[in-house]
């Protein structure tokens, strides 16, 4: 019976201790995700307008910075992380997202560009605090967003806009999250990120620049997963 008591005692003292650090240096993880990608794709300045094009009552000249804005998505979301130390690492992420950009205030009902697909190129340096069994963490880093695709909107195209041209461009990043350990192999993961980046679309009539407007995009990205350690 004393054995029993005895065992029982140094079961619950593990159980109630700290779990102990797992030594990640050199080690990557792969997170694979569900994705939530919520971009603004407000109007912050109209660049040039061609004297013959109009879209919507104040397009040359708008004052109201919620003149469009961009629809939200779900994608999948591969991560890759890279481990230096057990609280410093490098992460990127793959993955592709498409989205419309419509028109609100002004211009509301009106759809100017149409499955616009990006990837947005991304790295982070990121610093772990916790344990093993949780390890919330904190990061920073740049970002470039490169358009695959896009389309001239159904209003733009009444208005005989032929293409539409979104700019590459660069930004950066903030990020938060946190992994929870269910073995040494893998964990749930949840992540958040605010990016700081613009586009410049550039509207076209055959090879004739119609309109040209800056847009802030400034998405918030929210993951959640699991991730595997390698």
């Amino acid at each position: 019976m004393k054995a029993i008591l005895a065992a029982g005692v140094t079961a619950l003292a593990l159980l109630a201790s700290p779990a102990a650090a797992e030594d990640m240096a050199g080690k990557v993880q792969v997170k694979v995700l569900g994705t939530y990608v919520a971009p603004d794709g407000n109007i912050t300045k109209v660049q040039s307008v061609d004297t013959g094009t109009t879209l919507g009552a104040t397009a040359a000249g708008i004052t109201d910075p919620y003149d469009t804005e961009a629809n939200d998505n779900v994608v999948p979301t591969v991560a890759i992380e890279y481990f230096f130390s057990n609280n410093v690492s490098l992460e990127t992420i793959c993955c592709f997202t498409q989205h419309d950009v419509d028109g609100t205030g002004a211009l509301a009902g009106a759809e100017m560009v149409s499955n616009a697909r990006v990837i947005p190129a991304t790295f982070t340096a990121k610093y772990h605090l916790g344990d093993a069994a949780f390890r919330p963490y904190v990061g920073a880093g740049v970002a470039y967003f490169l358009w695959l695709q896009d389309k001239p909107g159904e209003t733009a195209r009444a208005l005989d806009v032929t293409d539409v041209d979104l700019s590459n461009e660069f930004g950066f990043a903030l990020q938060a999250g946190a992994d929870f350990a269910i073995n040494d192999k893998m964990a749930l993961t949840v992540d958040a990120k605010k990016y700081f980046i613009d586009t410049t679309a550039s509207f076209y009539e055959g090879n004739t620049l119609a309109l040209k407007t800056k847009h802030e995009l400034d998405p918030w990205v929210v993951s959640a997963g699991v991730a595997f350690t390698f």
